[in-house]
């Protein structure tokens, strides 16, 4: 039975993608997105290219006006909230903006939920830096990466908060609102915090989506900054498996309901953001690639991997799609699709 959806920051990369498969198996779609995000106009394009101009409901507008998503909620089953302000740079530099969108911003889609008689599913999409900086933890320094001594499967759900950075504060009080709103309210929600995500359709910049941003760089001849000493580690998840994830959250929202899930890929698929990911790189384009080097950013992790056993015992999930595969279908993509990074 097809049920009706509403994506906000559904023309950016991962709304888009989850649009199209939604689109694919007949469920009704409502993207709400500002059009703020490069590349969002593209995957517009692209969605109704392929699917047809009717294929989808699109609503301009912004998640700080609560009015605009209230009218966007209505008759809606499933909130996918993935609409936010995603770097950390830009949030240092404006912090009012950052918690106006991802604090304030996510209160509304609550509140839209919350009106909502339906009683409509809310996935949000949190992230792993609601840890912060993780500097308590014993890291051991390595030839080509960073480790963690004493959590060999990487960071889990009883970690203490620690929000560092405007970023970080504010998409964590988003995190736990919506948290306590299925507590409170009795509102179906799931917390997703997720861990690098990568894939087609992502129009990275230096300041969020480094996967991309990287290749892209190389495709256009651009420099690459690699801040930091290129040794930190992240566990990288490609935006397929993620939405089965999604999809997982919703069909079984009985079990999922209520809960928080570290989401990446796991320590199978954690790599070192330049020494180790670079010699990817340089295998795939036959490329030697130069960078540049800066300091580290505030709030950077060491070392972050996500321990994705919880999500794999009570939903059944896991990662798919390995580094190497992913990096590759990116690549690809990328490379026939110049044309759009212009």
């Amino acid at each position: 039975m097809s049920m009706n959806y509403l994506i906000t920051g559904g023309a950016g990369f991962i709304g888009s993608n989850y649009a199209d498969r939604l689109i694919q198996r007949g469920d009704i779609v409502t993207i709400f997105d500002n059009l703020s995000r490069a590349g969002a106009e593209k995957n517009l394009d692209w969605l109704r290219n392929k699917n047809g101009e009717n294929s989808f409901r699109f609503i301009q507008g912004d998640i700080t006006n609560i009015r605009a998503i209230d009218k966007a909620a209505l008759n809606q089953n499933v909130f996918v909230h993935l609409a936010a302000q995603v770097a950390v740079t830009k949030s240092v530099d404006d912090p009012q903006f950052d918690f106006e969108v991802n604090a304030k911003g996510t209160l509304n889609v609550l509140e839209a939920a919350r009106q909502n008689e339906k009683k409509p599913i809310v996935i949000y999409a949190s992230t792993n830096k609601v840890y912060g900086e993780l500097d308590d933890l014993e890291i051991v320094e390595k030839d080509t990466r960073y480790q963690l001594r004493n959590h060999p499967l990487g960071i889990n759900e009883s970690r203490s908060l620690d929000f560092h950075s405007p970023y970080g504060c504010s998409k964590g009080a988003g995190d736990q609102y919506v948290r306590d709103y299925f507590r409170i309210y009795g509102i179906p929600t799931v917390v997703f915090r997720q861990s690098c995500i990568y894939g087609t359709r992502q129009f990275g910049i230096e300041d969020q989506g480094w996967v991309a941003w990287f290749i892209i760089a190389i495709l256009k001849n651009h420099p690459i900054t690699v801040y930091g000493d290129g040794k930190q580690i992240r566990d990288l998840l490609f935006v397929d498996d993620l939405m089965d994830a999604y999809d997982l959250a919703i069909s079984k929202i009985d079990t999922s309901q209520g809960k928080i899930f570290n989401i990446g890929g796991g320590i199978e698929n954690a790599i070192s953001i330049w020494v180790e990911f670079s010699k990817i790189l340089e295998e795939i384009t036959g490329k030697e690639i130069k960078i540049k080097r800066e300091g580290w950013r505030p709030g950077d992790q060491k070392v972050y991997i996500s321990d994705i056993t919880k999500i794999e015992k009570e939903l059944g999930w896991t990662p798919k799609i390995d580094i190497r595969e992913g990096i590759t279908r990116l690549y690809e993509w990328a490379e026939r699709n110049k044309e759009l990074f212009a």
